[in-house]
């Protein structure tokens, strides 16, 4: 098998909510590519760095969440790809989700000047980008049945977490 490295990592950030999930939208900094967009965690893996502590890395320098802060760390089984004129590429980004407890509120780092909790169905409309809507999807399909859930968690290691 030859393994293919994503070149991105994205994480969603979802606790639970009265009616359904809420969602942490942050926004990007003004002097960045996409200033003002409304989006998850995202960040390049560094060389040999495994795709899972990529993630949880990424989620820590962009939010000040740390595992302490985690309930469930999920593989939402998606990988986006997108053409990006800076680079004059095509990028890959695997896709991600973690439950985060209640009451815990983001620490931005300075690569975002705002963040917002939003219910699910809210966010969906609000996020621009059609990989953006999948994996809010993926939150709401996949994510909200326990039975179902429990197939995509991994652990904070990135292992498949032992579902017997």
């Amino acid at each position: 098998m030859s393994p293919i490295r994503p070149d991105l990592v994205d994480c969603w950030i979802y606790r639970a909510g009265a009616a359904e999930p809420e969602i942490l939208l942050i926004r990007r900094a003004p002097g960045r590519i996409l200033p003002g967009l409304w989006q998850c965690v995202s960040g390049s893996v560094e060389g040999g760095e495994r795709i899972a502590t990529a993630v949880l890395r990424e989620l820590h320098e962009e939010t000040g969440f740390g595992r302490e802060a985690i309930e469930a760390f999920y593989d939402l089984d998606l990988v986006n790809q997108f053409h990006e004129p800076s680079f004059d590429a095509v990028v890959s980004s695997a896709v991600f989700a973690v439950r985060i407890s209640a009451g815990r509120e983001p620490r931005l780092s300075n690569e975002h000047d705002g963040s917002r909790w939003l219910p699910l169905s809210e966010a969906h409309r609000e996020v621009v980008w059609p990989g953006y809507r999948t994996a809010l999807e993926r939150i709401r399909d996949d994510l909200a049945d326990a039975a179902r859930a429990s197939w995509f968690e991994l652990t904070l290691d990135g292992q498949r977490r032992e579902r017997w």
